[in-house]
Order: C-alpha cells, then structure tokens, then sequence
C-alpha cells in the first residue's frame, strides 16, 4: 500500500471511529448489499426516466441538446449536456466525443489541495455513468486509476466543513465517481463509506450549527458550492434512496426559504435575480452563480414539494424559469419541474431569522419593489466572513446601504485592510490608538481602524469542524442575536456585539433595529469604551454621496432614495469619505488592486462631540423612490434613563441601561420581545 493510500485508511478509519462513538450507524455494506442499480445510466435515475423527462420538458431538452451539439460552452455545461443526451437518444457520436473530453481530465496531471479536483471528477463520472457503453475497457480502468489517485493524493485536502471547498471542490465529485463506478472499482465502497462517516459525523452536524435556520455563515459563498453537493445529494436518493438531507434538517429545510429572501428584489439582467452580498463576494456583477441559486431551490423544492412553505419558493422560482446563462439548459431540464404546487406568495411571511448564521432578513413585500433589509450578528466559523458583527443592508429598487471595499484577492492589503475588516461595513469603530492586528489571511496587515479583534488561532480565521468550534467556543461566540419579531406593521431585532471586539477597549456595544414598514429603519446603538478617550464611530456606506447637511443627508441611487437623520449624538461630528478617501483612515490609503462596480462610493462617519465613556447614537433612516422630496421629520427626547424617538404617529422608546423598549402607534402600544420569536405574527399593527 502507498503512503497516500495509508494516509485514506487511516482517515477511513478515524471516520468510522467517530461515527462508532457518536451512536450514528455507519454503513459498512459490501457492494452487493447497497441497493445501487447495477446497470447504467443510474447517477440521475434510469435511462426510462430521462427519456420521460424528455418528453415531459420538450422545450428544455431542445435547448440542451443545441448545448450539446452546436453551441460552444464551457467543459462543465458542454460535458453534462453530451451526456445526458448520449444517453436519452443512444447517440453514440455523442457519448464518444463525451468521453474524448473527459480523458483529457484522466490523462492529465493528478490536481492536489486548494483545486477543484472534485468538480474534474465529477464532470468524469457523469459521462462515465451516462455514456457507459462509449468507455472502452481500458479507458475505463484508466478512469479507475485516475479516481483512485486524487482520492488519495487529496485526503487531507479541504478537511474544513464550514468552508465552502469541503463540498464543492472536494466530496460531491468523489460522491459521485463512487455512484458511477460502483461494482467495478474495487475501492468506491470503502471510499464512499469514508464520504459518509465524515457527512454524518462532522460535515452535516456543521450546516446544522453554522446553518441552522437557511443561513449560512460562510455568507456569499454558498451560492458557489451548494447546487454542486446537492446534485451529489440527489444521485445518493436516485443510486440507493440516501437520504442525505435528513441529516442536517435545520439546515436543509430552511435553505430554499433563506435563498429566496438573500435575493434582491426585481428581476435583473438575463431575467436573473441579484444575490445580495455576505462577506466575500456578493454578486455585483452579473454571474453563473446566479443560476446555482436558482437551481438549488429547485432542487429542495422537489424534494419538499409537499411543504406549504417550498411551494411558495416554486412560484418565486417560476418567476425566472430559465436559466439565466444560456448553456446552463441541463439545469432547467433536470430540476425544473413545473408540476409542483404554487402557493400564493402575497400571503408568504415578509421575515426570516437563521440563529446559526446570526442573520434576520426582512421586506416589506414580495413585490418587486420592495424595501429590503439584512442584519448580521452572529459567531465565527470560517474564512470567508468578515468583521462585520452589527452590519445591515438596506435596498430600494437599487442597493442604498451597501458593502464596502471590493474583493480583488483574498488577502490582498485592501482585502486585509479594508474589504473584510469592520470600517468597510455599517456598523461600529471604537479607535484605541495602541490596538494592532496580526494574522489575517496572511496579508500585510498594517491599519487599525478601530473595528473588530481578529484573534484567533488560524489566520483566516476558520475552525475545522463542530467538536473544534465547541471546543474553543470562547474565541468563536462572539455575538448574539438577543430578540426578534415580526409583528406585520414593524420588525424588532436586537444584537449584542460586545464580544466582536477587543474587551481592552469596550465593555459593550448593543444594536436595535426597528424596520416600520415599508421603509423606515429606527436604529439605535448603545456604546461603553473602557477608557473615554476612545472615539466612536457609527458607520455607514453609501452607495452614492449624499447630498443636504447633517444631520440630515440624503442618498439617491437609480430609482432609490435614503433619507438620513442623526437624531443622536447631538451636535454629531460627521465626516464623508468619498471618492479614493473612502479607502483611507488614519493617514494611510488602502485602494483596490480592481474595483468591482457597483460598490459604496461614499462612508459616512458620525461621532460624538467630546469624549465619554457611554454615548448613544440614534438614527432614523427612510427608503423610498426616488421621487419623494422629503420624509417626515424625526426628534427625540432623553428622560432619565430613557429616549423616546418620535416618527409621525409613531413613537418608540428604548432603555439606554438596557437591551429593551417599547413602541406605540397612534395610542397602541407593545412591549419588544425579550427573546426571538421565530414564526411571524399574524397581526398588522402593534
């Protein structure tokens, strides 16, 4: 045996281990014990369901079959649509030219660490198990060899199951070349049964704790490697009937709903809907990703199609039924299946709270011009996050309060200096002039601008797998979301963000929010340095340079407008950094290697007056066209150990000695909840 190939024992081993002590069953089946249909093509069912599909999805399998003929594409697009019409049609022509393009693959160089080497494998196994009849003997052994050498060459590759790579770069091609080759390569039992241990015991319990509720720590990236592990997902129910969904439920029957609600709303280009941003990434330009979005809610929607829930993402989905990338037809013909239930989506909840991720998402309808709104305030797990505890975004018909900086690499000096750290967001700085950071993603870390610790072991950041998370949890939960509610006419939410940033310099730092719907964000900010000599500063980036004086400002982007008004501090020193200066802070200027438009153009910084060690900062923000003059005018009062803020008939009071308030409209009134109340009220008013 290899060293590598001890190497995959011993962590076949370790896996089977944990499973063993965690009480979860393993499957430890010989070949012939698995119900794997032993003839192909099995991955996406039988040749007799394709052809089903064939004539049930007319339109879509023309248009896949131009994929797969004519059109130029890229391998991924061009390799699963010559398969999947190889093997609907039994074109032989096809299958070989199928199988031509997977052996350059197989007869390339053996990929090893941060590469896909799984989407390779799975592109191979796909025209393997499809296009079966077209795979001489020796190419098939020589595909058997090639499968078994990036296994081994990769078993302590992408180990990290908070990060994206775990599923996409790595597990579902090694998933689905065990599916494909089963009964003929003699190691596709033990390696899937290595698969599943590190599923079941490490893999799964992740997106349960990092994901539960829809959300998913990681933020943007989700949408690169989720559609991939669940078309792995799907050919383990199609192969034996695993059912790998059931595995992480909080995760898995939430993640439909959630990817509905981190889509702005409006349709945009090639009919295709924006994802909004989460640390690394976010969508600004048009991109493929967009129909992995789109593909993965279908997919969960088929396998929840009896859920009232799933239907009413069926009739969000049906909004856009292609693709948006041409090429990208398979995915319509595979997973768009319009016998599925339509719920009436103007009855849907307008909210949506994922406590494992620390997210809570909002609209104030399902129109498409709805005002939008997303607040973070949850723990660390993986590389990808920023530091961003408190953050929110705020849309109309355009982004208004957006993201700042641009990922032009991961670890660049904007990356590590500006994009991820905390003055790139709409959240809070507390400057001590002595604080350093060190560590982060390996980049020339040199500005301290006053934002949130980077303090642990790894210097990306991340943690390897839950028993890791718990067992540091100290470094790692570092934030909470303390209530939430939606009560139809408002939204309440509250955040501690205290443990985000260093205890040398702040004893704490609570965020509520109140969204009046449809467009008023009552925000308001309780903060205590640890020595008063420590500037404050409430942020937040504007997608275009406000016009008026503070403290009343305004933001105009397309067919949007926000109306800003600083309520407290009084006598606030405001400061606008726009243009290259929006890159700078404390004389040093850290602008992008490559701006991705569009981006934030304008940050706005509001501090208090004079030193102190408590300050309250309080502000009114109003989303509406871009045709509204004016909004109305806030005011608050201070009284003892309360601020009483005034909005038309609208009043809202919150303790300034706690976490709590309360809110009345004309004469109701209605305490906030003290904890999160998860399924939203029926009610329309206070």
């Amino acid at each position: 045996m290899t060293s590598s190939s001890c190497g995959w024992a011993v962590a076949l081993g370790s896996a089977l281990l944990l499973c063993w002590l965690s009480g979860v069953a393993c499957s430890a089946a010989e070949p012939d014990e698995r119900p794997i249909p032993k003839q192909h093509p099995r991955l996406l069912g039988s040749r007799d369901r394709l052809q089903r599909l064939a004539g049930e999805r007319r339109e879509a399998y023309q248009r896949m079959a131009a994929v797969a003929r004519e059109r130029e594409a890229d391998d991924h697009a061009k390799m699963i649509s010559m398969a999947l019409v190889c093997a609907i049609e039994r074109d032989e022509e096809l299958g070989r030219r199928a199988v031509d393009m997977a052996m350059k693959y197989v007869n390339g160089p053996i990929k090893k660490g941060h590469v896909r080497f799984g989407s390779d494998l799975a592109l191979c196994a796909i025209v393997y198990d499809l296009c079966h009849e077209s795979w001489t003997a020796d190419e098939r052994a020589r595909f058997h060899e090639y499968m078994n050498e990036t296994v081994d060459a990769n078993v302590r590759s992408e180990t990290h199951v908070f990060h994206n790579a775990w599923y996409s770069y790595k597990h579902w091609g090694i998933g689905l070349a065990c599916y494909a080759t089963y009964y003929e390569n003699d190691r596709a039992p033990e390696i899937l049964r290595g698969l599943e241990a590190d599923w079941r015991t490490r893999a799964a319990p992740a997106l349960d704790l990092a994901g539960d509720g829809g959300g998913w720590a990681e933020g943007y990236y989700v949408n690169y490697w989720l559609y991939e592990w669940l078309f792995f997902c799907e050919a383990a129910r199609y192969c034996e009937g695993a059912d790998y969904y059931a595995m992480a439920p909080k995760f898995f029957r939430n993640r439909a709903v959630v990817s509905m609600f981190e889509a702005y709303p409006g349709i945009r280009q090639y009919n295709s809907r924006r994802p909004m941003p989460m640390g690394d990434g976010g969508g600004r330009t048009f991109g493929g990703e967009r129909d992995k979005a789109l593909s993965a809610r279908r997919i969960l929607v088929n396998y929840l199609r009896d859920d009232p829930s799933h239907q009413m993402v069926h009739t969000f989905n049906e909004t856009t039924p292609r693709s948006s990338v041409g090429v990208y037809a398979y995915k319509d013909f595979l997973w768009r299946d319009t016998t599925v239930r339509k719920g009436d989506l103007s009855s849907f909840k307008l909210s949506h709270i994922s406590p494992g991720a620390g997210y809570v998402y909002a609209r104030s309808s399902w129109d498409e011009d709805a005002t939008f709104f997303f607040f973070k305030c949850g723990d660390r797990f993986t590389a990808h996050q920023h530091l961003d505890v408190g953050h929110f975004l705020i849309y109309k018909y355009e982004e208004l309060a957006g993201d700042g900086g641009h990922y032009d690499s991961f670890g660049s000096n904007h990356d590590v200096n500006y994009h991820l750290r905390t003055i790139a967001h709409n959240t809070m700085l507390i400057y001590d002039p002595a604080e350093t950071w060190s560590r982060i993603r390996a980049g020339p870390v040199s500005g301290n601008d006053g934002g949130q610790a980077h303090s642990w072991p790894h210097h990306n950041g991340a943690v390897a797998d839950p028993a890791a998370w718990h067992e540091g949890r100290e470094l790692y939960d570092i934030a909470d979301i303390l209530a939430f509610e939606d009560q139809g006419s408002y939204v309440y939410v509250a955040g501690d963000c205290t443990r985000a940033y260093s205890p040398e310099k702040l004893e704490y730092f609570t965020r509520q929010i109140v969204f009046a719907r449809p467009g008023t964000f009552v925000i308001f900010d309780r903060v205590k340095s640890t020595d008063p000599g420590f500037k404050k500063t409430w942020l937040l980036q504007t997608m275009k340079t406000p016009t008026g004086a503070p403290p009343n400002l305004v933001v105009t982007n397309g067919k949007g407008r926000l109306f800003i008004q600083t309520l407290l501090p009084r006598d606030p020193q405001v400061n606008l950094a726009r243009g290259p200066d929006r890159y700078s802070y404390h004389g040093n200027t850290y602008p992008p290697q490559r701006e991705r438009e569009p981006a934030p153009e304008c940050r706005i910084e509001v501090s208090p007056s004079g030193p102190a060690s408590v300050d309250h900062f309080l502000h009114v923000l109003t989303a509406t066209d871009a045709d509204t003059d004016s909004v109305e005018q806030a005011a608050a009062q201070v009284e003892g150990e309360e601020v009483t803020v005034t909005v038309g008939k609208t009043r809202i009071m919150f303790s300034l000695a706690e976490v709590g308030g309360r809110i009345e409209v004309s004469g109701q009134g209605r305490n906030f909840a003290q904890a999160i109340v998860a399924e939203p009220s029926a009610k329309a008013g206070p």
